[in-house]
Order: structure tokens, then C-alpha cells, then sequence
């Protein structure tokens, strides 16, 4: 985690001095600061300072990965990640009900908005729970 936290600090600080130079050349140029950009700066430097924060938060409560010693060989890394579905439909869906979900928003349709968020509550929940009922249903659980 040492190496994801560094990437946000340095994104963090390049945002930071862009919102500075964006407000004050904005000032400079017109007599007054351009909000929309500046905000929109201001918080994505705050946006990665979070993401940064909660990885150097997390980095240092557990153990070093093989990712951030300099002295790890590549079979450190080896063993199993973890599960993965081998073929879901539940991303599609979930895909679907959030571009429904979106074009209710971009076309101010508050009964598609509507539609399109209980779709998206319900195919979260149907990806969520698929290897804990139906036909995928596991020995394990």
C-alpha cells in the first residue's frame, strides 16, 4: 500500500498547486476568480487526498507486500488472489439500470430516475448475493 499512497500524494499536490495557479490566473486575467474550474480542482485535490489518506491509513496496519520491498522476488506474490466469477450477467444489468438511471438524470425524468435506481438497487443485490442462493448456490455458505 506504500506505493498507491505515494501515487495520491503526488496526484494530491500537483492538484493542489493547479487549483492555486488556476484561481490566481483566473483573478489575473479577468478580475475575478473562474469558481466552476477552481471548485471542481479544489475538490478533486481533495478527492485524492481522501483516496491517499485512507491507503497510507491502511498501509500502515498491515504487512509490507511483496509489491513494496525492494527485495521481494516475483514468487512472493504467488498463491491465490482470490475468487473471481468465471461468468456473470449481474455487471450487465447492473450497467443497464445505471444508464437507465443516468438518462433519467440527463433528461430531468424523475419516473426514470426512479426506475433506474430500484434497478440498480436490485442487480447490486442480485451480484452481491449470487453464489448465496439459486442455482449457483455453493456448499460452502
Amino acid at each position: 500500500m506504500k506505493t498507491e499512497w505515494k501515487i495520491f500524494l503526488v496526484i494530491a499536490t500537483f492538484l493542489a498547486g493547479a487549483t492555486i495557479l488556476y484561481g490566481a490566473w483566473t483573478a489575473g486575467e479577468s478580475g475575478s476568480i473562474e469558481w466552476v474550474g477552481t471548485v471542481a480542482l479544489l475538490l478533486s485535490f481533495l478527492l485524492c487526498s481522501m483516496c491517499g489518506g485512507f491507503f497510507w491509513f491502511v498501509s500502515r496496519r498491515i504487512d509490507l507486500r511483496p509489491e513494496d520491498r525492494a527485495d521481494a522476488e516475483i514468487a512472493d506474490g504467488a498463491g491465490e488472489i482470490g475468487f473471481f466469477s468465471p461468468g456473470s450477467y449481474w455487471p450487465f444489468g447492473l450497467a443497464l439500470a445505471a444508464a437507465l438511471a443516468g438518462l433519467g438524470l440527463v433528461f430531468w425524468q424523475f419516473w426514470l430516475l426512479g426506475a433506474g435506481l430500484v434497478a440498480v438497487i436490485f442487480a447490486a443485490c442480485g451480484l452481491l448475493f449470487e453464489y448465496y442462493s439459486g442455482t449457483r448456490r455453493t456448499a460452502e455458505h
